[in-house]
């Protein structure tokens, strides 16, 4: 019997007890003691990120100013390193074609390592980002001038 206990208890690391789904028996001092453990996302499921929608009536000098702020404020650094930078250099020559394909690229999607990936060109751009805001990014990205660019640019006061 102690075999088929054994077997039906977790294995055990440094870190402790490693629970995988299923139903687990202790014996101890002829008290039998079961659990059934489960996965988490068996119950639990992510409620889905509503899609981006961009304010209504708001002025060209407020957009740019909106997106220093998110341009800075990524959910990875990499990213706010990348953005603040670009958007430092070039958001305030944008055209409002130009301010809008660049609120798509950086509020659209809804992960932040593809926006990394993309402009990094470890993995190719879907078509409907696929434009030359894009290109100006990869082509910022790429760093021909061998700038440094190890911190965000300062704010610009008003």
């Amino acid at each position: 019997m102690a075999a088929s206990v054994a077997r039906l208890l977790p294995k055990v690391s440094r870190d402790g007890f490693h629970l995988f789904p299923g139903t687990y028996s202790l014996v101890r001092k002829e008290a039998v003691f079961t659990c059934k453990v489960r996965w988490l996302s068996d119950e639990v499921k992510e409620p889905p990120i509503p899609d981006w929608e961009k304010p209504k009536n708001e002025s060209a000098e407020l957009t740019k100013a909106r997106l220093v702020y998110q341009s800075r404020k990524r959910g990875m650094s990499e990213n706010g390193l990348i953005l603040s930078n670009f958007a430092n250099r070039f958001l305030s020559t944008f055209t409002e074609d130009q301010l809008h394909q660049y609120d798509l690229l950086i509020n659209k999607p809804n992960n932040d390592w593809d926006i990394f990936n993309w402009a990094t060109g470890n993995k190719p751009t879907p078509p409907e980002y696929d434009n030359e805001m894009m290109k100006l990014l990869k082509e910022f990205v790429s760093n021909p001038n061998m700038e440094s660019r190890i911190r965000q640019p300062d704010l610009q006061e008003k």
